[in-house]
């Protein structure tokens, strides 16, 4: 890696000359892997290239793929339903994967319900969960992150995101407390203990977070002390034990009395629809999960894909085959050759090129009837892309339309620029095995490597300026 001084004069000096990509790559840390694929879109031609055909993990920029078979295979009207019906003296809530099912639509809901004559469930109450099977979490999804939001269970029950938030204390005495909302139905306990910045680095001692089944989460380990609390979001790890939980407190409200039990499941009996709730439309959600980078959103609407396409309940599995289908059909676009388990990205199993990358890049940009540029984070404006500081400012800022993927290791970016001659370029961009050597406490801070890397790479497309050797 390039030392910082020649790196802020490489940066001033950029305007000035050609630079290299090997140069450019030298920026990054020893055993790092880079692909790079950059195409005009307007002659499909490659205009740089390096490693595009190596598989490497695709994290977040996957959101592309699933938005692209959303948009070919579902209509614009699509929404998510969520419905309330009678089944002889049971009353049955029919669950769809809405990954943005607030506790208020469900209040309105049994609030409707009982406006149409339910005041009292002489049987059972069912919560359907039939829209989806198999895994709640994709093969690949590590361990560790499992019971924090953003891994939260892709589950044909949602409410509130299957998430929930939390904050930590630390005290003077060297305890430590927790604080969750008493409208969640979940338990958090700590047996942490707040130390020193110092004891920590000395001791190794990490806060840890235990999950078990039930909703209960345990804190242990160490925190340094805080004068503010440590704000917390956790995953669900079983939606219907906490949709449970909180019907029975919107029954009670209600004024609905429940004399059988709460189920999961269907009863066999016919049905009568009472009221329905739909989530926004399909370009509304898409919209949100490629902003935000929603893992929820994509993994729910992959598993929908594959429940609309083979007439089953969704999974990861028939998710993926529907994608790489309707992908090849509709698109041209052959994905035999990508390792795909999930449609957020999140698993450390998924593998694809940058190559592939830009062919879907080439048909998005193609096809503008989809709207999904538009849906892309823009660089120094907004999702993703509002604070990234490699592309944050001028003359990027406004340039740049792209989805960022961030997993352990990997930095990537893929999308569309804008050069300083208005040219556009589908560039996608993966660094992985991305590890930044420690370095002494008071060494100089400055730009990160991979800040550095793509601050020289997009200046260097921008001003036309980047060759390859």
């Amino acid at each position: 890696m390039r030392p910082l001084f020649f790196v802020v004069l490489s940066w001033i000096a950029l305007p000035c000359f050609a630079v290299s990509l090997p140069s450019i790559d030298a920026l990054l840390p020893e055993g790092h892997q880079l692909a790079l694929s950059v195409v005009d879109p307007d002659t499909n031609q490659s205009t740089h290239t390096y490693s595009a055909n190596k598989l490497l993990p695709p994290a977040s920029t996957q959101k592309l793929v699933t938005a692209l078979a959303a948009t070919l295979l579902l209509p614009e009207h699509f929404r998510f339903t969520t419905q309330v019906a009678t089944s002889g003296n049971d009353l049955v809530l029919h669950f769809s994967g809405d990954p943005t099912l607030t506790r208020d639509h469900l209040e309105t809901l049994m609030a409707t319900a009982r406006q149409k004559g339910i005041r009292h469930i002489k049987g059972d109450l069912w919560i359907d969960n039939s829209s989806f099977a198999g895994y709640e979490r994709a093969v690949g999804w590590p361990w560790d992150i499992l019971g924090v939001c953003y891994s939260a269970p892709s589950s044909a029950i949602v409410l509130d995101r299957n998430c929930f938030q939390g904050s930590i204390y630390t005290e003077r005495n060297g305890a430590t407390r927790t604080f969750v909302p008493k409208h969640h139905p979940v338990k958090v306990t700590t047996n942490a203990v707040t130390v020193s910045a110092d004891e920590q680095k000395r001791t190794h001692c990490e806060l840890e977070l235990y999950t078990s089944e039930s909703n209960h989460y345990h804190l242990s380990g160490c925190l340094p002390y805080r004068k503010e609390p440590l704000p917390l979001k956790f995953a669900l790890q079983d939606p219907s034990v906490y949709v449970k939980s909180v019907l029975r407190v919107i029954l009670r409200n209600k004024g609905i009395k429940l004399s059988g039990k709460i189920r999961v499941g269907k009863p066999a009996t016919r049905e009568k629809l009472l009221v329905t709730h739909h989530s926004a439309t399909r370009d509304i959600l898409l919209t949100k999960m490629l902003k935000r980078s929603d893992n929820l959103i994509a993994d729910n609407i992959l598993k929908t894909l594959g429940k609309q396409t083979f007439r089953v309940p969704g999974t990861f599995q028939n998710g993926v085959a529907a994608v790489k289908r309707v992908l090849d059909e509709k698109a041209g676009i052959d994905l035999r050759q990508a390792v795909l388990v999930d449609g957020s990205g999140l698993s450390r199993n998924n593998r694809m090129t940058a190559k592939q990358l830009t062919e879907v890049l080439t048909f998005i940009y193609r096809n503008p009837q989809l709207g999904i540029l538009k849906m892309l984070p823009v660089a120094g404006v907004d999702g993703t892309l509002r604070y990234r500081q490699s592309v944050r400012k001028s003359p990027i800022k406004g340039r740049l339309r792209a989805k960022t993927g961030t997993l352990f290791g990997s930095y990537n970016l893929a999308g569309l620029m804008e050069t300083v001659n208005g040219k556009p370029l589908l560039v996608a961009q993966l660094v992985a095995n991305y590890h930044v050597p420690e370095s002494e406490s008071n060494a100089p801070r400055g730009p990160s490597p991979i800040s550095q890397f793509e601050y020289a790479l997009y200046n260097a497309l921008f001003k036309s300026d980047l060759t390859t050797r």
